[in-house]
């Protein structure tokens, strides 16, 4: 049975106001640590910056996208405005990927020309940051007992709260150890982990925007499925397709036996209740012929699906 994954960082619960505030206290808290950054001399803040730039990002994608799909289908969008967040949503990764590499770029370069640091700086920006993951994680998570996209997002501003626990621990390395070498490696560890991350959400958003299947969607199991109903008699031309990460859409060939229309109707209606409960497809668009009055393989563009 497949499964839908939402990447919205679980805010389809939270309000639009407490959503817009998590974006501003999000966006200030990555100026003000940027700027800690060039002030101390260290760039591990400067990552972290980026770190909590990118999950403003999401957040703000996620908020507009929210407006923007309220809109709902038109003349001109005739599937809506889902897709306005993947476009945002590829702006922003391939952003993110030069920056993370310019980050490792400097890292290198720090490991082999170490720069004067103010560990007491990192230590306070470090601890702010930190403060400010916390009260994220439990704002979002108070909102929205019960989801488990919210516990998804909660494990995720866990992670940032981590990363500026990281940057704290490397101030203080400095400060009272003077080890100058945690502050590029730190720098690694972070830069490493948005490219990571970058590279894999921005292979998911472009799967999409080129119309390809969900990942790991059991073509075989739903063939079988369908095949197995009464008067269904094979099924080709099969075409699945994401029209958003929460939206799947089908559309394929059924062969039947000659039935009346009454009869036809009923199986069609069967079949979508099948593909929408057992394989979360909320829009499919089924083909009916029968074996002496169907199509030729080349005729409709028989799949390899």
């Amino acid at each position: 049975m497949a499964h839908d994954h939402d990447h919205s960082h679980g805010t389809g619960n939270v309000s639009d106001g407490v959503l817009l505030w998590t974006v501003i206290v999000n966006l200030g808290l990555s100026v003000f640590e940027f700027a800690a950054g060039i002030f101390a001399g260290s760039v591990a803040l400067m990552a972290d910056a980026l770190h909590n730039t990118n999950d403003a990002a999401a957040l703000g994608i996620a908020y507009i996208a929210r407006k923007i799909s309220r809109k709902g289908a038109d003349a001109e969008y005739t599937f809506g405005y889902r897709r306005a967040e993947l476009i945002g949503a590829m702006i922003q990764l391939t952003a993110l990927i030069v920056v993370g590499l310019y980050l490792v770029y400097e890292a290198v370069k720090r490991m082999i020309n170490p720069e004067p640091l103010l560990g007491e700086w990192m230590m306070i920006a470090a601890g702010v940051a930190l403060v400010v993951d916390i009260a994220t994680a439990w704002l979002l998570w108070s909102m929205s007992k019960g989801s488990l996209n919210v516990k998804a997002a909660f494990l995720h501003n866990l992670t940032d709260a981590a990363a500026s626990l990281a940057v704290l621990a490397g101030g203080a390395a400095i400060t009272w150890l003077e080890w100058k070498w945690v502050d590029p490696v730190l720098t690694l560890g972070i830069a490493g982990y948005i490219l990571w991350m970058s590279v894999g959400m921005l292979r998911r958003t472009s799967g999409i925007l080129m119309e390809g299947s969900p990942p790991d969607f059991p073509f075989n199991e739903l063939r079988e499925a369908v095949e197995s109903l009464d008067d269904v008699v094979g099924l080709h031309h099969l075409h699945v397709w994401e029209l958003d990460e929460d939206h799947r859409a089908l559309e394929a060939h059924i062969v039947i036996d000659d039935i009346p229309p009454d009869t036809r109707a009923t199986l069609r209606k069967k079949v979508k209740v099948l593909l929408h409960d057992d394989f979360q497809i909320s829009h499919s668009t089924l083909e009916f012929e029968t074996e002496a009055h169907g199509c030729d393989v080349q005729d409709c563009g028989h799949s390899h699906a």
